[in-house]
């Protein structure tokens, strides 16, 4: 068997290990302990190493904007997509599957493929490219989050300017924020992660070692997906990758790229799964409002994390079906046909209930109109 897919095996392996330690962890401070870990030391680790090992290549400039297109695209697109598949607007789930549909994790579900089948140039590429999703999932998605906060929460009271240095009190609170900037200002400086003592490029080192073993058990501890929600995020996602396929055909058209290589490196990177980064701000804001009542909270942690747990899965299917195809997914043609096929898929579910909300309803008509007549022959008879 391919080693990469060996490697998808064994994250999926690693959530159904967190699936079956449900049956030991029973509490909810456990799982806190595991997540306070995962968002104060390995995940801070992870992008404090990821940045202070990147080297710039001017003639790849290009590819972070292209990355930062497809967020922004998503971003926008998300809120008109969302009720049409049956989402309440303004509720939790609702702003908790607009902030994570836009983001992109290309390290678990898109890098060993682009490796093994495109080669170490565009994974070199598919790199440079993830740096402007990192600066849309890290920073714009939690500005976006702490907004939605603020509004949803109606605090009042507070100037903008009260509110924007309260803003980046909170950003800079947050080890991954702290030390976000405090690598840029290494880079800044001149300095990479080789330049480090020893013992403090270690320390990272062996963090960030934590991050996907811990993730991936975290996401099988706190999924609970009931059978409705299960078909209504694959919807989601579904829907989402047929967008992103048809986000692609506009940016080859446009950009006119001819390589097949360059269309499949773009189509796999689109199609990466949700990141975990935008859960993290999900779970920052949710510290902000332990007192408010579920159905009032900003966000709903369980569904995102639900929505993590079948992303992951999901889009490695796709990207490994259209990369171990070879060229036949980099065909325009072809590409109108996946499109248009995944955003069918993702509407069935929706048409379902909702054809059977109104059979359900001609159901009840019909059976108040029998009632009716047989209270009415009942007294014509009396």
């Amino acid at each position: 068997m391919d080693v990469n897919l060996q490697k998808t095996f064994l994250f999926l392996v690693f959530i159904a290990l967190g699936l079956l330690l449900k049956l030991k962890v029973k509490g909810k401070q456990e799982l806190a302990g595991i997540k306070m870990i995962i968002l104060n030391l390995a995940l801070p680790a992870t992008i404090f190493i990821a940045l202070l090992s990147i080297q710039v290549e001017s003639s790849l400039l290009v590819l972070p904007f292209i990355a930062l297109l497809i967020n922004s695209v998503l971003l926008f697109i998300t809120p008109l997509i969302l009720p049409v598949l049956g989402i309440r607007k303004n509720s939790p789930n609702y702003r908790s599957a607009h902030l994570l549909l836009p983001s992109l994790a290309p390290g678990l579900s898109c890098f060993p493929f682009i490796l093994e089948y495109l080669g170490e140039e565009y994974l070199a590429k598919a790199a440079m490219a993830d740096l402007g999703n990192k600066l849309f999932v890290l920073l714009i998605l939690y500005l976006v989050a702490m907004r939605w906060h603020y509004k949803t929460q109606k605090i009042t009271g507070k100037s903008q300017v009260s509110k924007f240095k309260n803003l980046c009190i909170a950003m800079i609170s947050e080890p991954v924020n702290f030390l976000i900037l405090a690598a840029l200002i290494l880079l800044v400086a001149g300095f990479n992660l080789s330049s480090l003592p020893y013992l403090a490029s270690e320390t990272f080192n062996r963090l960030s070692i934590l991050m996907t073993p811990l993730i991936l058990l975290f996401i099988g501890l706190s999924v609970n997906v009931k059978r409705k929600q299960f078909f209504e995020i694959t919807s989601l996602l579904l829907v989402r990758a047929g967008i992103v396929v048809f986000l692609s055909i506009g940016l080859i058209l446009i950009s006119g790229i001819k390589l097949s290589q360059d269309r499949l490196l773009l189509l796999a990177f689109g199609l990466s799964a949700c990141s975990f980064w935008p859960f993290a701000h999900i779970a920052a804001v949710d510290k902000y409002e332990k007192k408010v009542a579920e159905g009032s909270k900003t966000f709903n942690q369980n569904y995102a994390i639900t929505i993590l747990a079948i992303s992951f899965p999901l889009s490695v299917v796709l990207i490994l079906g259209i990369l171990s195809a070879g060229n036949h997914f980099a065909d325009i043609t072809t590409l109108v046909i996946l499109g248009s096929l995944l955003v069918l898929l993702g509407f069935i579910y929706p048409v379902f209930l909702k054809f059977s909300k109104v059979n359900r309803n001609q159901k009840e008509e019909l059976r108040q109109e029998l009632e009716g007549t047989y209270t009415l022959r009942q007294v014509s008879e009396n």
